[in-house]
């Protein structure tokens, strides 16, 4: 899993000068010369920072898991979506049965509504 996502997930959990670093490296795309002269530590203590913030990034999502269970919960959701959109479309295709539409409808504003979250 990507560190800059697990950032997202447990960033909060870091200190704050882990939490900089790793973001100026991952997100800024920032080398390790240039944090270490914009923090005033050695490029040494740059690297050490880093690895010691992907190791708690990634040990916080072995325990929590919720970053993988978000993607889960993503891709249930735009499956869902197909299928109730791929129902809607059969219907208006077919017959045209007004319940399968309404039904299909209301599935469908769960799902916007979740996906807004």
């Amino acid at each position: 899993m990507k560190i800059s996502f697990l950032l997202d997930f447990y960033g909060n959990m870091l200190t704050q000068k882990q939490r900089e670093v790793i973001e100026y490296y991952y997100n800024d795309d920032l080398s390790l010369s240039e944090i270490a002269e914009n923090e005033g530590i050695t490029r040494q203590g740059v690297r050490d920072a880093i690895k010691r913030a992907e190791s708690q990034l990634l040990e916080m999502e072995d325990r929590l898991g919720f970053a993988e269970r978000f993607c889960k919960v993503r891709d249930g959701l735009a499956k869902i979506r197909a299928a109730a959109e791929r129902i809607e479309e059969c219907n208006n295709r077919c017959s045209s049965v007004r319940g399968i539409d309404e039904n299909a409808e209301s599935i469908l504003a769960v799902v916007r509504e979740l996906e807004k979250e």
